[in-house]
This record gives structure tokens, C-alpha cells and sequence, in this order.
């Protein structure tokens, strides 16, 4: 699927990543229940999702700016939120929430966060990657 229609560049997640985004939750559709992948499956929501996305290794879930995806955990290596979220994300690469994007719930993140000034959140955002605990010279 592409990305070509929407006027939007990301500042964190791959353009490439995107681009390669082969499932959708299109606009007007709800979905009830729980996608899973092994490794490396792309989905675009931006109609209503109903239940979690996982995906074990690799992958891109990205939350259009009509998507709303309700009582979840998403775990993905790269999210990238324009819509609204409730629940509980996990990025092992990046996050990213743009000025239209809600979330309502934790975030976890490996790498990188990018939260834009307009964004909405409320919850507990973490970083779960090593901290170097040397104080600077």
C-alpha cells in the first residue's frame, strides 16, 4: 500500500517502512479481535481496531489520523501514531505521535521517541534500553 496519497513525512519512523505497509483497517470499517505476525507485518489503521497488534519481530503499525484503535497493546519495532490510542504501546525502535495523534495509556520505547508539541498523552512514557549512568566530565 502507499503512502503517496497522504502529505505526511515522518520525522522518526522510516519512509521506507511505511511504504511497505501491506494491511489496512480502512476508514469506515471496525475490526474486533487481534492481529499477530511472526515477523514483519505492516498495518495501516484508520478506521476502528478492537483488540491488540503484535508483532514479534520487526514490523510497522501506523494509526492514520482517523484511526482510533481501542483497549490494546501494540508491539510493533516501529508505531507511529496520528490517530487515537488507548492503551498500551511498545516500540523496540521508534514512536512516534504526531500533533493529531492521542495516547491514552503507557508507552515503551527501545531507541527513539519523537512526541510532537500538539500531541495529546496521558499515561507513563518509558525508555527500556540500557542508560549510561556515567555523569558527564
Amino acid at each position: 500500500m502507499s503512502q503517496a496519497a497522504s502529505n505526511f513525512a515522518p520525522r522518526l519512523v522510516p519512509v521506507e517502512a511505511l511504504n511497505a505497509i501491506s494491511s489496512l483497517v480502512a476508514e469506515g470499517a471496525v475490526f474486533e479481535g487481534s492481529f499477530s505476525a511472526q515477523q514483519d507485518l505492516g498495518l495501516r489503521i484508520d478506521g476502528v481496531l478492537k483488540g491488540g497488534v503484535k508483532v514479534l519481530q520487526g514490523g510497522t503499525v501506523h494509526v492514520g489520523p482517523g484511526g482510533r484503535v481501542e483497549d490494546t497493546v501494540i508491539e510493533a519495532d516501529h508505531v507511529l501514531i496520528e490517530g487515537r490510542v488507548q492503551g498500551t504501546v511498545i516500540a523496540r525502535q521508534t514512536l512516534e505521535i504526531t500533533g493529531s495523534g492521542t495516547l491514552i495509556g503507557d508507552a515503551f520505547y527501545d531507541a527513539q521517541l519523537d512526541v510532537h508539541p500538539r500531541a495529546r498523552l496521558k499515561g507513563k512514557v518509558e525508555y527500556r534500553g540500557e542508560l549510561d549512568t556515567t555523569t558527564p566530565s
